[in-house]
């Protein structure tokens, strides 16, 4: 584990993040933790994705690809994130220790520009790419507020994230490593593709 010093929560990043929501059969899914369950709809569960480009306003300034599946925890928004890589050491060992989100390293190529083009891989292996298109039209200003529920230790710990942001709709394309962690996605298409322009987010604390 990275011995790498971080900020204390909560963490105050800022940036531009390209999500994907996916359908995913239960017994597709990847090993969640022990005491989260996932919500569900006629057998399935719902994914997002995430590239994110954490700019210099904020805190940290980092790469970041995330899978984060819905579970059930009473009326608020709530997800588990089951695989996540950054090219931050600092990221990787706070990540870990405030909140027990399972980092892991990768390498990034973020091209940004009509189309939003993203690469990520290790040195084991490629994960995946992703093209996004942005539709034309106005951005609508959004606040909102989840919970990531991740385990640490022997319990589940539950961390608030508040956020704000310009989303617009999107086109998307990803090319998934079928025999990699995201496997599970690959060959899917999304139901719903979003960049979520010039965002802020306040974690944990």
């Amino acid at each position: 584990m990275s011995t790498a010093e971080y900020p204390p929560e909560p963490w105050r990043l800022a940036g531009q993040g390209y999500l994907s929501v996916w359908q995913v059969p239960v017994g597709e899914l990847p090993r969640l933790p022990a005491g989260v369950q996932p919500m569900t709809l006629a057998g399935r569960a719902m994914v997002t994705t995430a590239w994110i480009d954490y700019q210099e306003q904020g805190q940290l300034a980092y790469h970041e690809l995330l899978a984060a599946i819905t579970v059930r925890s009473g009326l608020q928004p709530t997800a588990t994130i089951t695989e996540i890589w950054v090219d931050s050491e600092v990221s990787l060992a706070g990540g870990r220790q405030l909140w027990g989100i399972p980092k892991d390293l990768a390498d990034f190529d973020f091209r940004h520009g009509r189309v939003f083009t993203a690469t990520a891989s290790t040195a084991r292996d490629w994960i995946a790419t992703a093209a996004f298109t942005v539709r034309s039209g106005p951005p609508f200003p959004m606040r909102g507020s989840f919970t990531i529920a991740q385990r640490v230790g022997d319990s589940i710990k539950y961390s608030q994230v508040g956020s704000r942001a310009l989303p617009r709709a999107a086109g998307a394309n990803w090319n998934i490593n079928p025999d990699g962690p995201l496997g599970y996605l690959a060959g899917r298409r999304p139901l719903l593709n979003l960049h979520t322009r010039d965002f802020r987010l306040r974690f944990g604390g």
